[in-house]
């Protein structure tokens, strides 16, 4: 049994994803930080680290007892064919070229008996709600899973039933964030009453929140806190419109903070966008800076930029930003797309 399994609570050890085989050397390398921000524009892929290692002969027999192995390589592909689990794996439509990137995979791979060891867990995915064809993305994006142990796992799925977590959501959930099953029931549950308590959501925003962006169960929590602090101190926003702008758009919370900062001077500073109104449509904070800059120049150039709703004139935000082209400047600056395309070129 895992010793992250729910039965001491304990906090997951990355070389704790290995099997016994690999344990010992992972006490020297072990697995890149799984708390690591992942899949999100904003938030860096666990970095790759060097292709499969060479491994030695020893190692290559303990794996496959077949003469033709390749006692070195630095590709898995040289191992498909010897290698029923890795076969298998690439049917499913599992990407090596990728996996060799994530450190020690490959040779997790490697010990890993299909029958034996990967059934079990494919199964398991499949039961969670994974797609069939999601299965060979899913693992590419996190191969160590096929060596965690079935009961933590299961463990895991079963806590978050137990916080009213629907069977469709959970698979939303493991399909958007591929690593939130490595971690224990202890950090997922400090995880959301984080959450809950920052932000003073009530438990069903909280686990809205987290079923729309479930990679803050799987993050670095310093980032989230750092934006935090971004949302009240220098951006002057008060408690309760934080807790709104993060609850409408949870992205905010990942967002890189210069981003966060450029965005909110412009608005508030250049085009006069008070707080309330950003509060009331903070979506404007995923926009990219360049797009409402060219629009909002464009239109202070027609004379329409009044984002007052007081008047008859009134642009909403959510009008300025989320129009294609084309719709924006006929309904909304009145004028051409050649006018737009002209203007452009004089900036």
């Amino acid at each position: 049994s895992s010793p992250d399994s729910a039965k001491d609570g304990s906090v997951s050890s990355p070389e704790n994803n290995l099997p016994e085989v690999q344990q010992e050397q992972a006490k020297v390398e072990t697995l890149p930080d799984l708390n690591a921000k992942i899949w999100d524009e904003d938030w860096d892929d666990i970095p790759p680290s060097s292709a499969l290692e060479e491994i030695s002969e020893e190692q290559a027999v303990q794996i496959i007892a077949e003469p033709l192995l390749p006692i070195q390589s630095s590709t898995l592909r040289d191992y498909v064919d010897h290698s029923e689990t890795l076969a298998k794996l690439v049917h499913l439509g599992v990407d090596l070229s990728q996996v060799e990137k994530r450190q020690k995979a490959g040779q997790l791979l490697l010990t890993l008996e299909f029958e034996k060891d990967v059934k079990k867990i494919l199964l398991f995915l499949k039961d969670v709600g994974v797609e069939d064809n999601q299965l060979g993305p899913f693992l590419t994006k996190n191969p160590y899973i096929l060596g965690e142990d079935l009961e933590a796992l299961e463990t895991r799925v079963a806590y978050l039933k137990s916080k009213k977590f629907g069977k469709s959501e959970i698979a939303q959930m493991v399909s958007k964030a591929p690593y939130l099953l490595l971690f224990s029931v202890e950090r997922l549950d400090n995880r959301l009453s984080f959450f809950k308590n920052e932000l003073g959501l009530s438990v069903k925003k909280t686990k809205d929140l987290v079923i729309r962006l479930p990679r803050l169960l799987t993050g670095k929590l310093e980032p989230v806190k750092e934006n935090l602090q971004v949302c009240q101190i220098e951006l002057g926003f008060q408690r309760n419109e934080i807790q709104q702008i993060v609850y409408k758009t949870p992205k905010i919370l990942t967002a890189s903070k210069k981003r966060l900062r450029q965005t909110f001077d412009y608005l508030h500073n250049i085009m006069g966008i008070p707080h309330h109104m950003l509060t009331h449509f903070p979506q404007v904070f995923n926009s990219k800076l360049l797009r409402i800059r060219e629009r909002h120049m464009f239109l202070a150039f027609l004379g329409r930029a009044q984002y007052d709703p007081a008047q008859p004139s009134y642009i909403s935000l959510d009008q300025l930003v989320s129009l294609p082209d084309e719709v924006f400047c006929t309904e909304i600056a009145k004028a051409s797309m050649k006018d737009f395309e002209n203007f452009l070129k004089t900036l």
